[in-house]
């Protein structure tokens, strides 16, 4: 009996550990990727490259296009794009390095950070997108 309450005690210490440790850092992985991978570009505050690098922060490209950003991620980007109601025409170079999972983990960063109260998008919802943009991995 005693052996069981000790074990119960332990258990229970044990989640409470863990999941109060978890708690502030929820993308504390695509934090770090985002720092390794994009914040020489996009800044660590997430607020671009005066002009030149669209901000990732309270941006409505981020907001209002979340399936393309896996594939913008993976592959890079090309061309024009407009973010909030600014064009931008640098390359994006694409980080095709990076695992479905990290990807995913770097845009629920984005979405959490720096005012960001974006949708957090779900790993099926990036692994499909990917599908979609050549990824094989």
């Amino acid at each position: 009996m005693r052996n069981r309450s000790l074990l119960f005690t332990f258990l229970l210490t044990f989640q409470v550990y863990v999941f109060s440790s978890c708690e502030g850092n929820t993308y504390e992985h695509g934090k770090i990727l985002y720092q390794n991978f994009c914040s020489n570009c996009h800044m660590d505050d997430g607020s671009g490259l005066a002009g030149l690098i669209p901000p990732l922060a309270q941006a409505s490209f981020v907001k209002n296009n979340p399936g393309l950003l896996p594939c913008i991620i993976y592959e890079g980007m090309k061309g024009e794009v407009i973010v909030n109601g600014r064009q931008y025409h640098a390359e994006m170079v694409g980080v095709p390095q990076l695992t479905e999972f990290e990807i995913t983990n770097i845009i629920n960063y984005v979405n959490t950070s720096w005012g960001n109260d974006f949708p957090i998008v779900k790993h099926h919802i990036v692994k499909e997108a990917l599908v979609g943009c050549g990824y094989n991995k």
